[in-house]
């Protein structure tokens, strides 16, 4: 480094005076010579030629973490289990390269925001790290069998999952058919940007997942932003919300539903009905943690071939959930005809599952004729089921049963609150 910074090292906040304008930023390692490399508060990197800079001048040196390998419970608050499994909320700046890495110790995510243990003790356990791309059934169970063993423990009050954003609705959804007579509150969260950002959604969604965990209320719950302000969170039924916007803070919104509570850093409004809490050895969760892997979700497209459907059919899967248009079709006329093929992928024992494109409202097969032929032939119309809570409900099902009766009738039967009376947008 030059005379000009000599004194600030990666990772230190700085201030940097140009011949033009002045830049507030974090230091990073740049690769290449007569450089400064900042990353902005906003989360983007840019470089400053050091012929233009007239000064370095250090705002805050970079913080050591000084956070034992493990926390030591006060013995005074209520505990709640954090289960950290990845995705950005696991995540923080790597000051040499300015991207985001995991965090090596899951307790140094949490030296940025000491005020969720003003609410409770938390015990760390991390089962491994990963991108939520990147899991499969067999991290969804073993979240499942975490989960089922921290709610049964008598000084546990609820359990938080940290997760990343893009497949967490699949996991959510699965707690809720692998986790039986839940007890106490199991609360997902997630951040759409990493901890060490200004613009981080983190603090405030940990926080309010502090206190969904120690409310009342036995749910499987999605808890983050309900807006781009730092003002509440939103509690969303686990199988009846998904991602909606790619990098937006509030990114996840509930469907065909309200939202289970606003909830504040100081208090909980609830917005609807809910199960309670449950205490007593008599009121234990239960596992139930069960899933057929050869199951698929295949979307419709105008004038598709239905020879997907072969595919699968001779790849030995059990069960598909079509994502079908409007109230629930697919082309039923001309060279492509899905009708045929369906007859005999269903009359070989495949289960054919109908969930709709556009996510809100509700399927009725009855209200047109193709829908009635689909009908007929053996496709099961879901209503109003989101088409990856359809495809996990399958999977869990598939796992339990091979008789096809049982299979439809469980399918269409409302066992976590996946299908919705009234819906509301």
């Amino acid at each position: 480094m030059t005379e000009k910074g000599k004194d600030s090292e990666v990772g230190d906040k700085v201030k940097i005076k140009t011949t033009k304008e002045e830049i507030d930023g974090i230091l990073l390692e740049s690769h290449e010579p007569g450089v400064f490399l900042i990353k902005l508060e906003s989360g983007y990197n840019i470089g400053i030629k050091k012929e233009d800079v007239v000064e370095v001048k250090l705002i805050e040196k970079v913080k050591k973490s000084e956070i034992e390998s493990e926390f030591k419970l006060s013995g005074k608050k209520p505990i709640v289990d954090l289960i950290i499994c990845g995705g950005t909320i696991s995540s923080s700046l790597d000051s040499k390269t300015g991207a985001v890495k995991w965090v090596t110790k899951p307790e140094d995510l949490f030296r940025f925001y000491p005020e969720i243990f003003d609410l409770c003790d938390i015990r760390i356990i991390n089962p491994f790290m990963k991108a939520s791309e990147n899991m499969s059934s067999y991290d969804w169970i073993k979240i499942a069998k975490q989960v089922v063993k921290s709610l049964n423990e008598d000084n546990v009050r609820g359990v938080i999952i940290t997760h990343g954003t893009d497949f967490l609705h699949y996991t959510a959804s699965a707690l809720s058919f692998f986790v039986k007579n839940i007890n106490k509150p199991i609360v997902l969260t997630y951040s759409q940007r990493s901890t060490d950002r200004g613009s981080s959604d983190a603090e405030l969604n940990l926080y309010c997942s502090a206190r969904a965990a120690l409310s009342d209320i036995a749910e499987v719950m999605l808890v983050g932003h309900a807006s781009s302000n730092d003002d509440f969170c939103y509690a969303l039924q686990g199988n009846k919300c998904r991602k909606m916007h790619s990098s937006s803070r509030d990114a996840f919104k509930p469907i065909n539903c309200l939202p289970i509570a606003k909830i504040y850093k100081n208090k909980i409004e609830v917005l609807r009905n809910y199960n309670k809490k449950k205490t007593g050895k008599e009121n234990k969760a239960e596992l139930d943690a069960v899933f057929e892997e050869k199951v698929a979700i295949v979307k419709f497209y105008p004038g598709q071939n239905p020879e997907i459907l072969e595919y699968y059919l001779k790849e030995g899967y059990r069960g598909v959930v079509i994502e079908m248009s409007g109230l629930g079709h697919v082309l039923t006329e001309g060279k492509n005809d899905w009708l045929p093929t369906l007859k005999k992928i269903i009359g070989k024992g495949m289960i054919v599952c109908a969930a709709g494109q556009t996510i809100y409202g509700r399927l009725d097969p009855l209200v047109y004729s193709p829908g009635r032929e689909l009908k007929k032939a053996g496709v099961i119309y879901l209503g109003d089921m989101l088409a990856e809570t359809a495809f996990v409900k399958l999977g869990w099902i598939l796992g339990k049963t091979n008789k096809k009766e049982e299979i439809e009738k469980l399918m269409l039967k409302n066992i976590a609150g996946e299908f919705s009376e009234r819906l509301v947008e």
